[in-house]
């Protein structure tokens, strides 16, 4: 998805939480900066991706259930990837806003594991704390416009932003794992927060219109 046809929906995301798109800006532009690693780029994406069948792991409370039913390329959603580590699973790419236990999406970085790591107006401090510790590819993502080395390809959520990757570089069929748009996971400390973030992630999956999206 580009940015044009993005902004509408992120137009809305943030009048409806009220979130700052300078804000977002601002710490996406300080991940850009510090973000450690090589930046991996399009072409690199495009040839995990495109043409594959691709399973997302996402963090809900049904992954431990689910995650054995992975095929083909794997994408996790941050702390998806502790569960995937935990399995013998190494992902070919993780999407993070580096909530969850970073120091196995970094362990996983420097095994192979593309980082796709993401920076908006809540997560400064964590940027500045882990961004540099990324020695693997990496790519920094933003919600609001992409500028210098950032990209944007759609999404809210971690779980959603891999499922829009995976759309965005062509995968032929997309399979999702932990997802659950009606449970948060018990360890998110906001629940109704969570639960609006859900209902979001929900309604813009439902926006990439396609018949082979699998839950």
């Amino acid at each position: 998805m580009d940015f044009e046809t993005w902004q509408p929906f992120y137009e809305q995301i943030l009048s409806d939480f009220g979130f700052s798109r300078d804000k977002d800006e601002a710490v996406a532009a300080e991940l850009d900066k510090l973000l450690g690693g090589h930046r991996v780029p399009d072409s690199a994406l495009r040839k995990i991706l495109r043409g594959k069948e691709v399973t997302v792991a996402g963090n809900g409370p049904n992954l431990e259930d689910e995650i054995g039913e992975a095929v083909g390329v794997l994408l996790t959603a941050d702390e998806a990837t502790s569960v995937a580590l935990g399995r013998g699973l190494i992902p070919a790419i993780l999407v993070t806003d580096l909530d969850g236990i970073v120091a196995d999406q970094v362990k996983a970085n420097a095994e192979g594991t593309i980082a796709v790591i993401h920076g908006h107006g809540d997560n400064g401090p964590a940027v500045r704390e882990w961004a540099p510790r990324f020695s693997g590819g990496t790519v920094a993502t933003t919600q609001s416009r992409p500028l210098g080395g950032l990209r944007n390809f759609g999404g809210f959520t971690d779980g959603d932003r891999a499922v829009f990757l995976a759309d965005h570089f062509g995968a032929a069929r997309i399979r999702l794992v932990g997802f659950d748009f009606e449970r948060p996971n018990a360890k998110d400390a906001d629940r109704r927060m969570k639960q609006r973030k859900l209902d979001w992630a929900y309604l813009l999956l439902g926006s990439l219109d396609r018949d082979e999206l699998e839950l």
